[in-house]
């Protein structure tokens, strides 16, 4: 690390992403700060500078380093990290520990698990220790019998299907099939389904996990509009993905093509990159997050398909082609035994290639606050953009369907978000206008019913902000 890598840090560094602490900090008190960090999404921990800028220096930084990396082994899990780094910013010492996203395990400190909450460390209540255990795989959400479920939720036809297509488990009757595939979980004695279970083969799987659906919408254009095409996917997955996939193929145009003096009609898009998108959106997304679902948005030039939850484990946009890690084993599995996928190589690599070789643009891969959004263009589509100040904000997806509307009609209001977002409270559409009004994107005009918001800043100097 150099003075210049210092310098990015405290421009762009937020309370989250580094922690500024004081040489003489006890071991302890490094240690909270080095646990806080690595269960929420990685930073730098900054000894010798001031959140102010101010640079004060490291007097003893070689002892200090021996004392954060001991700090770090008093953890449980121990948090092995990569060498504390020194620099030399204006003829002082300064010192960094880098502390990387996507940590595979959740840590704590005394028995105590903590994460960073703008400038401070803040200890997790028990729901979000559960919560942070799931989507570090420690523990899986999808294993666990709901209360009240039995096996009569399980429809047995589905699963007699499923059973006699496994030659490997061919020997075993259909209900030890799913104890193998942990469909089926062992309390006090008695069989109950899991989640997995219940989503894969119930009768009802919304009964046992809210908003386990997928909402397809055909816009007429570009951007979305009052003319559209809807359907509510709901059942066990399978059916979601197979009924998903008819949608995308009916409502995307076929493309005329010609081949010497042939006139060939083609799909818009290749049909194994819907399938693929689809499975992966089914497969991987956060179940514990109730209150939205899968949404597959067609529009004239593009698909865009968003699924509820982060990336998992240490996967990141940057690294999706090459790193694999499972947030829905059990669900993963099955669903390659059923054919949908590959076990080892969920194909995003494959797609990549697909769409490059039928002349797409390359997809684009997003992270939004609580989920995940792929979108891929039509074949000769313009290179994607995106507004830069919109891309530098903390917004969730609901927030940037509000923005493109606005974008189209000027002006948006809590009636008319409501509709964008039918499933959401009145209480969370109100919170997240006024938190793009706190953000300075949108301006709110008149009062009560009146109420309506427009862009603080102009949209068309949107794309020609530096």
């Amino acid at each position: 690390m150099d003075a210049s890598q210092v310098r990015t840090l405290l421009d762009n560094g937020s309370g989250t992403e580094v922690a500024f602490v004081p040489e003489k900090s006890a071991a302890q008190a490094l240690a909270e700060t080095l646990v806080a960090l690595a269960n929420t999404e990685g930073g730098t921990l900054l000894v010798g500078v001031t959140r102010a800028g101010s640079v004060r220096g490291v007097r003893e930084p070689d002892a200090l380093c021996d004392r954060i990396l001991l700090a770090a082994l008093s953890i449980v899990p121990p948090l092995v990290l990569p060498m504390p780094e020194q620099a030399q910013v204006r003829e002082r010492t300064v010192v960094a520990v880098r502390i990387p996203p996507g940590l595979p395990s959740a840590y704590a400190l005394d028995g105590q698990f903590l994460i960073r909450e703008g400038p401070r460390n803040r200890p997790l209540r028990p729901a979000e220790i559960h919560r942070l255990m799931m989507q570090r795989g420690v523990i899986h959400f999808e294993t666990q019998p709901p209360p009240g479920s039995t096996l009569d939720d399980l429809d047995w036809d589905r699963v007699r299907q499923y059973a006699n297509r496994l030659e490997q488990l061919g020997h075993l009757a259909p209900q030890d099939v799913l104890v193998r595939r942990a469909c089926l979980a062992e309390v006090d004695g008695d069989l109950y389904p899991t989640l997995a279970g219940l989503l894969l083969f119930g009768h009802s799987p919304s009964q046992w996990v809210h908003s386990a659906e997928i909402t397809a919408v055909r816009y007429a254009g570009r951007e979305m509009s009052d003319q559209f095409i809807r359907e509510d996917i709901d059942g066990p997955l399978p059916d979601q993905i197979r009924k998903a996939e008819a949608f995308a193929q009916a409502n995307t145009l076929q493309e005329v093509a010609l081949e010497g003096l042939t006139r060939e009609e083609r799909p818009a898009y290749p049909g194994d990159v819907l399938r693929e998108v689809i499975v992966n959106a089914a497969a991987h997304r956060d179940y514990t997050i109730q209150g939205e679902g899968i949404r597959i948005l067609i529009f004239g030039d593009r698909i865009q398909v968003y699924s509820p939850g982060r990336l998992p484990g240490h996967v990141t946009v940057e690294n999706i082609v090459e790193e694999r890690f499972s947030r829905n084993p059990v669900i993963v599995q099955v669903l390659a035994d059923m054919g949908f996928i590959e076990r080892l190589g969920y194909g995003i690599d494959r797609m990549l290639r697909l769409l490059q070789d039928e002349g797409h643009p390359a997809p684009v891969f997003e992270e939004t606050t609580a989920g995940f959004q792929v979108t891929i263009y039509a074949r000769h589509a313009p290179p994607p953009t995106r507004r830069s100040r919109w891309a530098q904000l903390d917004l969730n997806p609901r927030q940037e369907l509000a923005l493109q509307y606005v974008t189209e009609y000027d002006r948006i209001t809590n009636r008319e978000y409501q509709k964008l977002c039918p499933d959401v409270s009145a209480e969370t559409i109100r919170r997240d206008l006024s938190d793009l009004v706190h953000k300075d994107v949108l301006l709110r005009i008149g009062r009560k019913r009146a109420t309506y918001y427009i862009l603080k800043m102009p949209s068309e100097n949107q794309d020609n902000e530096p």
